[in-house]
């Protein structure tokens, strides 16, 4: 895995936004595609050192780590402190397939009031607090790009988004942002 430092990101040094929402690139982190069945969950969550979330659109975090549910058998696991995450599973003795996809994912910081209203630009999901609370995380669309959408707090989602859709996703943000702005 290449260490996150060197790692060139595809929208280093990009911010946009509007008065009421900020779009920045998010951190290096790396990432795996976690598929496992039920049972090797408790062996996966204790090598992990996170909980690994059992229920549809949620997910945990600890010291930088993230663990989101997208699947009955797949997780989204993204680490911003350089950790080689794909080793970290090989001790927990359980069945389990893992990737490496932090070269293939980039990811895009969604913040302040108009967050909400900015990805609901591109995004045919509800994203209310109310039916997408703290922590809540799914795969959806954004525009004509698939996105792991992952929110953090009241007024900040993460957008996981592939590097080759990610000019198009942060373009289709910021005009999103400057609707949401006016």
């Amino acid at each position: 895995m290449a260490d996150l430092a060197t790692r060139k990101l595809p929208l280093a040094g990009r911010h946009g936004g509007a008065a009421t929402v900020r779009l920045t690139a998010a951190a290096p982190a790396s990432r795996i595609s976690l598929r496992a069945p039920a049972e090797s969950i408790p062996g996966l969550s204790w090598a992990l050192k996170l909980d690994i979330p059992q229920r549809p659109k949620t997910s945990s975090h600890k010291d930088g780590r993230y663990a989101l549910w997208l699947g009955p058998d797949e997780w989204l696991i993204i680490d911003e402190s350089g950790v080689d995450l794909l080793g970290l599973p090989g001790d927990a003795g359980v069945l389990y397939a893992a990737t490496d996809i932090s070269h293939r994912n980039t990811a895009i910081i969604v913040s302040g009031p108009g967050a909400e209203t900015s990805l609901a630009g591109g995004c045919p999901q509800d994203l209310s607090l109310q039916a997408f609370p703290v922590g809540a995380c799914s795969r959806t669309l954004f525009g004509k790009a698939e996105v792991v959408l992952l929110r953090i707090d009241e007024e900040t989602f993460r957008v996981e988004v592939w590097r080759s859709f990610s000019d198009y996703a942060f373009g289709l943000l910021a005009e999103a942002a400057e609707d949401a702005g006016l």
